[in-house]
Parts: C-alpha cells; sequence; structure tokens
C-alpha cells in the first residue's frame, strides 16, 4: 500500500503523467492482504491505525486510472480495481471477495463501490457466498470494461491510456467528476450538476479547439499540462 501510494502520488504530480495503468503479474493481479499481518491485530490496533484508510489517497488522485487484471484479483486486489476508472481484464482474470471465509468483511470500501457498480443483488452474491467469477461473468454484471486475451492485456491497457492521454486534461477530469457524482447523489442533482459543468466547459479553449477541428475537418490539437 506505501509503495503504490507513494509512486502513485509522484505519478499524480508530474505534469508530464497524464493517465495511470496499474497491474500485476500473469498470474495474479493481486491476491489481497496479508493474512498473516491482520491475524495478530486487535481492534484498539486496526482503529488506532485506521487500517486501510490510506487508500482514499488512491481513489482520489487525479490521474485518471486503468486497472489491467488478469489471474486473481481477490479481496483488497478486487477491491482496487474498483478505485480505477476503467477496468480491464484478461480472459485468466478471477474476481472475488473471500472475507466471508475467514470470517471477515471486506475493509477498503468494496461494500460500497461494487453494490453501486453492479447493484444489491449480485454484490449480495459476491460479499455473502465469497464465490469467485471469472472474465465473462464480471464483464456481463459490469464488473469490468472489456475482456481481451492475456497476449493482449498489455498493449490494450497502453492503447486505452494513450487515447485517453490524447484528450485535453481538463475535460478528461471533468468526465470523470461527473460520472462519479453518480455515486453521491440523486438523478436530479447529478444531471444538474452534470449541466454546470457542461455549460463550464465553454470557458475552455479545449471546447473551442475541439469544435474547430471538427468543423474544420482536422484533429485537434489540445494542450497538455506538459505544455
Amino acid at each position: 500500500m506505501h509503495e503504490v501510494l507513494t509512486a502513485a502520488t509522484e505519478f499524480d504530480k508530474d505534469s508530464g503523467i497524464v493517465c495511470l495503468i496499474l497491474t500485476g503479474s500473469d498470474r495474479a493481479f493481486a491476491a489481497g492482504a496479508d493474512i498473516g499481518e491482520l491475524a495478530v491485530q486487535t481492534y484498539a490496533t486496526m482503529h488506532a491505525n485506521d487500517y486501510f484508510a490510506k487508500w482514499d489517497r488512491f481513489a482520489a488522485l487525479r490521474l485518471p486510472k486503468v486497472a489491467a487484471v488478469s489471474g486473481y484479483a481477490l479481496s483488497g486486489g478486487c477491491e482496487i480495481t474498483l478505485m480505477c476508472d476503467v477496468i480491464l481484464a484478461s480472459d485468466t482474470a478471477k474476481f472475488g471477495q473471500p472475507e466471508i471465509k475467514i470470517g471477515c468483511i471486506p475493509g477498503i470500501g468494496v461494500t460500497q463501490r461494487l453494490t453501486r457498480l453492479i447493484g444489491r443483488a449480485r454484490g449480495m452474491d459476491m460479499i455473502l457466498t465469497g464465490r469467485m467469477i471469472d472474465a465473462s461473468e464480471a464483464l456481463q454484471m459490469g464488473l469490468v470494461s472489456r475482456v481481451v486475451t492475456l497476449q493482449t492485456l498489455s498493449d490494450t491497457a497502453q492503447g486505452m491510456a494513450q487515447t485517453i492521454a490524447d484528450y485535453a486534461d481538463d475535460i478528461i477530469s471533468m468526465a470523470r467528476t461527473c460520472v462519479n457524482m453518480a455515486d453521491q447523489s440523486t438523478l436530479e442533482s447529478g444531471v444538474q450538476f452534470e449541466r454546470q459543468m457542461y455549460h463550464a466547459l465553454y470557458g475552455l479553449p479545449a471546447q473551442q479547439e475541439g469544435m474547430n477541428a471538427f468543423l474544420e475537418k482536422r484533429e485537434p490539437q489540445f494542450w497538455r499540462r506538459t505544455q
């Protein structure tokens, strides 16, 4: 956690980095926390250290985040994918929240994020049974964005990140903010928020460049943070 957050925070500050890809090995994206480390904890130590709270910083990064998942994404590993904007899965990926099997519950926000993403019934199914789902079921549930072969996962993730990075930073940020608002608001207030953001973008150079380029039948040249 500390190593990922340290690196991600530095990337977030770097004006030359516009999109972040988080991935693991072919065998596992991340298989969850070290149970040996957790087993010796008490309520007092967990509460005093506010265990896992620092992951909130990862969720709050300004950088768009793409999770490229192959193999096992279990417990905390699955929870981390849900903090990303896009989840790309290989056909070998398996997702699960097996905490219930060791007398525990998820602790990095999955009871909230997963439920909002795939619905209460499916969220309850995964959390209360602890069963794993494969990539095809995850796609059908809406847990992942796309499923590709293991051999093409890295290239697809790179291509997706490059596509996002080629667009205007401020417009990407506005779009992400609007989508994230859906988790925190009613439909009416969310639509109003989106409309305010849409009106506001007409004061940005990216909107003018993008629409002018379309009318002039050329590729837009968006301003980057590095420029």
